[in-house]
C-alpha cells in the first residue's frame, strides 16, 4: 500500500516502475486505482476499442456527488525509452539521486498525477464529507498514441451517463525554466497533408513523351509556402507549415517518374480550422493544376483543432495559487504542441499546468523532488481556492 502522508514521491516512483509504453498499461492504472480507492474514490476502469487500433485502458475516478466537479486529467502512458544503453539509470526504476526522480514519465506525466493525488488526499483529510463539490480524475493510456481510444472516448462515456465536469486541470509539463513560469490556456491545431501529383512515366531523353509530375509538385509546394499563413493573434503565435517529406521513389536517373509525393504538417491558430485550411490549400493546388495540367490527390489528417480557454476564473485561480505558493506570476500562453485538452475544452473550461518539461521524452528523464513537493502544494492551493469559492 502506498502512503501519501509524506507526499507524492512514493506514488510517482510506483507509477514509473510500470513500463507503460503506449498503448500498454503494464499495471500503472492498478497502482493509481489502489491509491484512489484508499482515499474513497469510486473508480471506473474503461477499456475502449476501435477497428485497426489497439485496445486502451482508461480510468475515471470521482469522490463526491455534488457539483461543482473539479477534474484533473492526465495520462499514464509514456513514449519509448529510445536507446536503452544511453540511459545512466533504469528508465523504469524510479530511482532518486541528487534530488532528482529519474524515469520515463517522471515529468510527462506520472509525476504530476502523483502530485494531484497527494494534493487531493490532503484536502480530503481536512474537509472530508464537508467538501462542497466533487474531485475527479480522468486518466488515459492513449495520450502519447493515436488518442482515439482515450480521453475522447471517456468524455463520451461520461456524457452518456450524465457525468459533468465543471473545470479541468491537465497536468502536462507546461513549466519552462522553473516550476510555475508557464500555464497553457489553449493549444494550436495540428493537421498533416499528403499531396500526390500524377504524371506519365517516360525516358529522360524523350521528355515530350512523358508528363513529369515533379515540376508541378514543386510549384504546388511553393504556392503554399511562399507566404505566411497569418501573423498570429492576441493569444497565439503565427501558424506554421513545415514540409516533412518530398519523394518520388525513383532510383533511376534516366526515368521520369509517374508519381511525386510530399507531406507537410501545419500547426495553426484560432484564425483557422482544419476544414478552412484544407479548402485554402485545395484552391492553391487547383490554380497550379489549371496552369500546368495534370492531376493530383490530396488527403488530410486533422489531429486536433485550435482552441482557447480565454483568460478567466480558472486561469486566474491557477495564477493566484502559483503566486501564493511559488511567489511568481506565470505567463499564460498557447505555445507548444497539442494535448488532450483539445478534447476537454468542448465540455468545460480547461487549462494546463505541470512540471518543468526540459527532459520530457529524453534520455534520463527526471523531475526534481522539490518540484514534486512544490507542485503538490500548488495543486492543493488550487483545490482549496476552487472549493472555497464554491462554498460561497
Amino acid at each position: 500500500m502506498i502512503s501519501l502522508a509524506s507526499g507524492p514521491l512514493d506514488l510517482a516512483r510506483a507509477l514509473i516502475r510500470c513500463p507503460s509504453v503506449t498503448p500498454q498499461d503494464a499495471g500503472a492504472l492498478d497502482v493509481l486505482e489502489s491509491a484512489l480507492e484508499e482515499l474513497g474514490f469510486e473508480c471506473h476502469r474503461l477499456t475502449f476499442s476501435h477497428a485497426g487500433m489497439p485496445d486502451v485502458a482508461n480510468l475515471y475516478a470521482r469522490i463526491g456527488n455534488a457539483a461543482p466537479n473539479f477534474c484533473f486529467a492526465g495520462h499514464t502512458d509514456v513514449v519509448p525509452v529510445g536507446h536503452r544503453e544511453s540511459w545512466t539509470v533504469d528508465p523504469f526504476g524510479g530511482e532518486v539521486a541528487d534530488g532528482q526522480l529519474f524515469g520515463r514519465g517522471a515529468t510527462d506525466m506520472k509525476g504530476a498525477i502523483a502530485c494531484f493525488v497527494a494534493a487531493a488526499a490532503k484536502i480530503l483529510t481536512a474537509q472530508g464529507k464537508n467538501l462542497p463539490g466533487s474531485i475527479s480524475l480522468l486518466i488515459t493510456g492513449d495520450e502519447e498514441g493515436p488518442a482515439v481510444n482515450g480521453t475522447v472516448r471517456v468524455l463520451q462515456w461520461m456524457a452518456d451517463r450524465g457525468e459533468r465536469i465543471d473545470a479541468c486541470l491537465v497536468g502536462e509539463p507546461t513549466s519552462g525554466k522553473r516550476l510555475g513560469d508557464s500555464v497553457k490556456i489553449g493549444r494550436r491545431g495540428s493537421m498533416t497533408g499528403h499531396l500526390t501529383v500524377r504524371g506519365i512515366q517516360g525516358h529522360t531523353a524523350y521528355p515530350h513523351l512523358a508528363d513529369n509530375p515533379i515540376p508541378k509538385l514543386l510549384r504546388m509546394l511553393n504556392a503554399i509556402t511562399d507566404a505566411p499563413l497569418d501573423s498570429g493573434t492576441a493569444h497565439f503565435e503565427a501558424s506554421t507549415l513545415a514540409l516533412t517529406t518530398v519523394d518520388v521513389g525513383n532510383p533511376a536517373s534516366n526515368v521520369i517518374p509517374a508519381l511525386a509525393r510530399a507531406s507537410f504538417n501545419i500547426r495553426f491558430n484560432d484564425l483557422h480550422t482544419g476544414e478552412s485550411l484544407t479548402r485554402q490549400l485545395r484552391e492553391k493546388f487547383d490554380r497550379v493544376q489549371s496552369e500546368m495540367g495534370g492531376s493530383y490527390d490530396f488527403t488530410v489528417e486533422v489531429s486536433g483543432e485550435a482552441f482557447l480557454s480565454a483568460p478567466g476564473s480558472l486561469a486566474d485561480l491557477i495564477g493566484q495559487a502559483i503566486q501564493t505558493k511559488l511567489g511568481i506570476s506565470p505567463d499564460f500562453n498557447t505555445a507548444g504542441g497539442t494535448s488532450d485538452a483539445r478534447f476537454i475544452n468542448r465540455y468545460c473550461p480547461v487549462a494546463e499546468f505541470g512540471l518543468p518539461g526540459q527532459t520530457m521524452h529524453k534520455v534520463d528523464e527526471c523531475a526534481a523532488v522539490a518540484d514534486l513537493e512544490a507542485l503538490t502544494a500548488v495543486y492543493g492551493e488550487i483545490l482549496e481556492r476552487y472549493f472555497a469559492a464554491a462554498a460561497q
